[in-house]
């Protein structure tokens, strides 16, 4: 499981930033020129909420609000996807997309600081994701919302759809995490073997002693982990570099003091992840009561599609429907975008609305 993989990889790709300042204003300006909604239907808030106890921020964007609400639930932990909101604009045409930066993340963790954010435990941002749920329904007069979780937010996105089918028109996972209690030995494997490939013996040796340990890899031997994961796969790197460092750079809605502490919130995150190595997706159950999606990178070596798929062939749904995004590493959804939204729209939205999307390319 990817846990720290955007903190683990700030060192190694940060010099290409330097000295970009002037482009990067320029790049900014237009981003923002490009996110502005005007349309008579639409709506844009960006603002923090009483969540939990302590101020969170929430953006609710889309082009018409009679259209489909999409809550996507992050991953990291403490990778906010408000980053991505230029990449995804599109969307926002055919779904209204709530946005939601965890306690310990993102401008939530900016707000107040470390000491500021509560309790960190699975529980509380579980509890957290009720909350905001009902915030949106409410503030969007939606019965129900499609139910978007990616990386470790599909954690919480798994146990969300299975216990609460009435606040959740449909779940979708990509970069979907299946967690089996340490069971499947596959991805550990693999890492291994394309470090030996590279002739990388020191760091697999590394990764072999930490995979034998009794005890959950602390947050820093998760780090460590999940950096030679990262530097072992070209696509994966790529996709940091190329789409989730970029979008970050350049984002309108983060200034360079956000930046610096979009990775403090990272770091300050992991501690969530050790508690994580217990959790068991199949006995909790693989009987959902509302329509079951996941659309998964072909070539994903964090959260591999085989293991996704393995899952997904187990699980009971009234509808289910399971899709590569190829060419696609982790963070599928934002190296393609538009392929996304194309299985949001040909494969999600007539089931949650009872109507073909007409203006979908047969």
């Amino acid at each position: 499981m990817l846990a720290t993989v955007l903190a683990a990889s700030a060192t190694l790709l940060a010099a290409p930033v330097t000295g970009l300042l002037g482009h990067r204003a320029v790049r900014r300006a237009d981003n923002a020129r490009q996110l502005r909604i005007d349309s008579p239907n639409g709506i844009d808030e960006q603002r923090f909420v009483r969540i939990g106890g302590i101020e969170q921020w929430i953006s609710i964007r889309g082009e018409d609000t009679a259209n489909p609400v999409i809550i996507e639930v992050h991953g990291g932990p403490g990778a906010s996807h408000s980053i991505f909101a230029t990449r995804t604009r599109s969307w926002e045409e055919h779904f209204t997309v709530v946005r939601w930066d965890m306690r310990g993340a993102g401008k939530t963790f900016g707000r107040s600081g470390p000491q500021g954010q509560g309790e960190m435990s699975f529980d509380r941002l579980y509890e957290d994701a009720l909350d905001v749920t009902r915030y949106a329904r409410e503030r969007l007069g939606a019965d129900r919302v499609v139910l978007v979780a990616s990386s470790l937010g599909s954690v919480f996105g798994l146990r969300l759809a299975r216990s609460h089918p009435e606040l959740y028109s449909a779940y979708v996972g990509t970069d979907q995490n299946i967690l089996d209690a340490g069971r499947d030995g596959s991805v550990h494997e693999a890492l291994l073997a394309r470090l030996r490939a590279a002739g990388k013996h020191k760091d697999a040796a590394a990764v072999e002693e930490m995979g034998r340990a009794p005890q959950p890899l602390t947050a820093d031997q998760r780090a460590s982990y999940d950096k030679l994961t990262v530097a072992s796969d070209p696509l994966t790197l790529d996709t940091l570099k190329r789409v989730v460092l970029r979008s970050l750079w350049f984002s309108p809605l983060h200034s360079l003091r956000e930046i610096g502490r979009y990775f403090s919130g990272m770091k300050f995150s992991a501690r969530l992840t050790p508690a994580l190595a217990a959790f068991d997706d199949r006995a909790d159950g693989t009987r959902f009561e509302l329509p079951f999606y996941v659309f998964q990178g072909d070539r994903d070596v964090i959260t591999p599609p085989e293991r996704a798929r393995s899952f997904f062939d187990e699980v009971e749904a009234p509808v289910k429907e399971f899709a590569l995004i190829e060419e696609a590493s982790h963070f599928a959804a934002f190296r393609h975008p538009d392929r996304f939204l194309h299985l949001l729209r040909t494969r999600v939205r007539p089931v949650v609305t009872g109507a073909a999307d007409r203006s979908v390319a047969a």
